[in-house]
């Protein structure tokens, strides 16, 4: 996943249905002495409109929780979408625009507060390690040159088939990759993590060796592939917002039709278009065991 020099600014275009980190703060600045606990936080996606219905597919969330022993204060850190996962996952088609337009960015959210009713109801709060005060300054310098650097949410995992050694062509980046990231740094700093099993959900397509097809301007421009953009936007038009039951199923079946009997994907990825060759099973969702990290630095002493 590429890495930018810097994050622009969302085009007005972009409306979230959900305000992007409504009560988002500044990091504080931890005292050296303080004893920091860290918590890993996982519920089922939208948990606060549809329950545990995501969860019973394993479609999680996750976030990280930290709560300081000076202070007694306690505070929650995530990445997600800015503009909701639909945005992230497909583009818009709007009228006199050849290319599809994204609204994909997804970014970094701290706040003071852990809704623990939201996380225990359907998810999981467990203390996964402690850090010092000092490691919570490094880490915070961390995050905001991660958020920079990291910002388009990337929905899909694209692998060669489902065996555990196969080849992965594109890998995602969305809540869980920045949690591992961080558990990552964390570990890096001197965190000893605790002894204790973590899944993660990665949505997987499955696909022959992907076939390069070019950036916006080389297949949308003036001197570009026509017959290749048509196909593009033709690809994306079923997975449009739907407005009643029967728009939707309709163009489901379109859907099923080119990436299942035709084996046919678009990829959007680092600003690049590239064509899938499905494969069976298409498509999977999994919720597997991603370790918790051990450190390269001898711990701080916490």
């Amino acid at each position: 996943h590429r890495r930018f020099d810097y994050r622009p600014k969302p085009d007005p275009y972009c409306q979230a249905r959900y305000t992007f980190c409504p009560t988002g703060s500044a990091f504080p600045v931890m005292k050296e002495e303080d004893v920091i606990e860290v918590y890993r936080l996982q519920a089922p996606v939208w948990e606060f409109k549809y329950g545990d219905l995501l969860g019973h597919l394993k479609i999680m969330h996750d976030a990280v929780g930290f709560k300081s022993s000076l202070t007694g204060k306690n505070y929650t850190m995530e990445w997600y979408e800015l503009f909701q996962l639909g945005n992230c996952t497909f583009p818009h088609l709007r009228p006199g625009m050849d290319a599809p337009f994204w609204c994909n960015q997804g970014a970094a959210c701290f706040f003071e507060g852990i809704d623990d009713a939201h996380w225990k109801e359907n998810g999981t709060l467990v203390l996964v390690t402690t850090i010092s005060g000092t490691m919570f300054n490094e880490m915070a310098k961390w995050v905001k040159y991660d958020n920079e650097t990291g910002i388009y949410y990337e929905t899909w995992t694209v692998q060669a088939s489902p065996d555990k050694q196969s080849i992965v062509w594109f890998d995602s980046y969305e809540c869980s990759k920045f949690i591992l990231r961080t558990y990552q740094k964390l570990a890096d700093l001197g965190a000893v993590f605790k002894t204790t099993q973590t899944n993660y959900t990665s949505i997987i397509l499955f696909s022959g060796e992907p076939i390069y097809l070019g950036n916006e301007t080389s297949i949308f421009g003036p001197l570009g592939n026509k017959t290749l953009a048509a196909a593009i936007r033709d690809f994306y038009y079923p997975f449009k917002p739907h407005r009643t039951v029967g728009e939707f199923f309709v163009d489901l079946l379109k859907i099923i039709d080119r990436v299942i009997l035709n084996q046919q994907f678009y990829l959007f990825y680092n600003l690049e278009y590239w064509f899938l060759p499905m494969k069976f099973p298409y498509l999977k969702i999994i919720y597997e065991e991603v370790p918790l990290p051990i450190g390269s630095k001898t711990s701080f002493g916490v």
